[in-house]
């Protein structure tokens, strides 16, 4: 995909679309073609770094032993101790409101069977386990504030269900040149991903959350 047809698409994006009240999530939208989503080796699920933030504070929230206590309770967003799990255990409202108002979830490595007792039917179903693909299931004598800066810039990007894609790169009063950044490394890491690569790519798009969508290819 060419970046010089991306920054005219925004620049297009920008010009055509009202200014609402609220600052509008930037979401590239891109549709497939050739994908067999019932074969495994079809479905895409890999976690992108971004050189910079999407424009939004990512929540975090650490589920750890006393170890962690102390790290997690300063770094973190919230932390929740082992000791705690069995406020949650038989309590869908609070795990749904956990799983809704936090991005990723950090687990110390010895409880995570606790984690996954307490937590997976809820957080499972979300796509928001603690994955050691993003390094959120860590030792108990980790250090985690490079784990927490780094996840304000990790993205997951995921094609399991449909033949499409729909995923928020910045905000809308992002600059152009980090939007544009955001939007080449996600295509640029998602079509390695892709069985034929480009040949599954069939319409890329951009828009606003409240705008029509403005064709890049």
């Amino acid at each position: 995909m060419d970046k010089k047809a991306v920054k005219e698409a925004l620049e297009k994006l920008r010009k055509n679309s009202k200014k609402l009240k609220f600052n509008q999530s930037v979401d590239l939208v891109i549709s497939f073609s050739g994908l067999n989503l019932k074969n495994a080796s079809h479905q895409v699920d890999f976690y992108v770094n971004l050189h910079k933030t999407r424009g939004r504070k990512i929540k975090i929230c650490a589920l750890v032993g006393p170890e962690l206590k102390e790290d997690a309770a300063k770094v973190c967003d919230k932390a929740i101790l082992a000791d705690d799990f069995s406020k949650f255990q038989n309590n869908k409202a609070a795990q749904k409101k956990l799983a809704e108002e936090f991005d990723y979830f950090i687990a110390q490595a010895d409880i995570m069977a606790k984690i996954a007792q307490t937590f997976g039917r809820i957080l499972g179903t979300r796509g928001k386990m603690p994955n050691p693909k993003a390094g959120c299931v860590v030792p108990k004598k980790a250090n985690l504030q490079p784990l927490y800066d780094r996840l304000q810039k990790l993205l997951r990007v995921q094609v399991k269900k449909e033949p499409a894609l729909k995923i928020s790169v910045a905000k809308e009063d992002t600059d152009d040149d980090t939007i544009i950044d955001n939007i080449m490394i996600i295509y640029d890491q998602l079509i390695h991903h892709l069985p034929s690569e480009e040949h599954n790519v069939k319409i890329v798009q951009l828009k606003f959350t409240m705008s029509k969508p403005v064709r890049i290819r």
